[in-house]
């Protein structure tokens, strides 16, 4: 077993396996972190609402497609990314060498210790500084005005309650002319993912954008088999 996963479970000993994840009343499953999962592992996890973030065994990478939503983000160099429903930090790893700063934020206060753990065990000594864990409410982002350039809600919003009103706010967060990303799940039969009575259609989210006053709104539904995509600007 390697010394970074050893401490890892020294950090998640002892926690249950429901609990909220960054959308509101969601529980997202550590149970693979304290048996002893590492890093590549826990990535797996996928959400199911009230129990867990189960996407255990679903090769995430392969069907999530990292690689191409980063490019849709562009020259991040010189730019502040929230991600925002970091969890065990997906996208938020992949991004700090790619971005001046990066975000994660979760209103779980494990996966902000697990991430805190990670950030040291894992990225390189000059990468470190470069991702900021915050703990967050279900209602708020708590991030300052102009914070951000880009926002990234992966597979989280639609645990977000009150979701207009949420976008709302989370403008004061995005610097002018920033870039709001949201990718979740489409509400149809598919051999993984959330219970689709839970599920935002498409449709429903760009509406949502314009309703909080978002614009540039533009979807894509083909990239991603599982998944739609959703780029927005304040």
């Amino acid at each position: 077993m390697r010394f970074s996963t050893i401490l890892i479970i020294f950090a998640l000993a002892g926690l249950a396996i429901t609990t909220s994840a960054c959308g509101p009343n969601t529980g997202r499953s550590v149970e693979q972190l304290s048996q002893g999962a590492d890093t590549a592992q826990a990535e797996n996890i996928v959400r199911r609402p009230g129990i867990a973030d189960d996407y255990i065994n679903t090769n995430r990478v392969i069907w999530q497609k990292p690689d191409l939503i980063l490019d849709l983000l562009g020259n991040l160099s010189n730019k502040t990314v929230a991600d925002i429903g970091a969890g065990t930090g997906f996208f938020s790893l992949r991004l700090v060498p790619k971005a001046n700063k990066v975000i994660a934020i979760d209103i779980d206060r494990r996966f902000i210790n697990y991430l805190d753990s990670v950030k040291v065990l894992e990225l390189a000594e000059h990468l470190q500084p470069r991702l900021e864990t915050r703990l967050a409410t279900p209602s708020d982002a708590r991030l300052r005005p102009g914070e951000a350039d880009v926002i990234i809600i992966v597979n989280t919003y639609m645990y977000i309650k009150d979701r207009v009103n949420y976008l709302r706010n989370l403008k004061n967060g995005i610097a002018d002319g920033g870039t709001l990303l949201i990718i979740d799940f489409k509400k149809k039969r598919m051999p993984l993912g959330p219970p689709q009575d839970i599920r935002v259609p498409l449709f429903q989210a760009e509406e949502e954008l314009y309703e909080a006053g978002y614009q540039d709104i533009v979807t894509n539904d083909t990239a991603l088999d599982y998944q739609y995509i959703i780029t927005a600007r304040k």
